[in-house]
């Protein structure tokens, strides 16, 4: 176990040696390109279900990395830090199911239209 900083400079134990890449940047355009100056000018349903499935997937990665981040935090002994993480990954996936819903009802309305 040694520890290595992460994508923010925060010092993280870790387990064994490799490259992490989240094969991903983290800025993305959130907005939808049919919409100008916040004014939407044409049907963004379409970016908006992708977008919603993207960051659903993208959060979830991430609750995955914090946990197993708890999980050697905990090893090492740091059980106040690891019960920190853990506790702000279930609000995470709190967050994550009002995502899900927000599809779900998003899809529901594209049937009715």
């Amino acid at each position: 176990m040694h520890l290595i900083n992460d994508e923010n400079g925060n010092m993280v134990p870790h387990g064994h040696d490799h490259e992490h890449d989240h094969g991903h940047s983290h800025e993305h355009s959130h907005g939808c390109s049919s919409c100008s100056e916040g004014e939407c000018g044409g049907n963004c349903t379409e970016e908006v279900v992708a977008l919603l499935n993207y960051m659903l997937s993208h959060n979830e990665h991430h609750a995955q990395e914090l946990d197993q981040m708890a999980e050697n935090l905990s090893k090492l002994g740091m059980e106040d830090a690891a019960k920190t993480i853990k506790e702000g990954v279930a609000d995470f996936q709190k967050g994550n199911m009002r995502l899900g819903l927000a599809l779900t009802l998003v899809k529901e309305h594209l049937k009715e239209a």
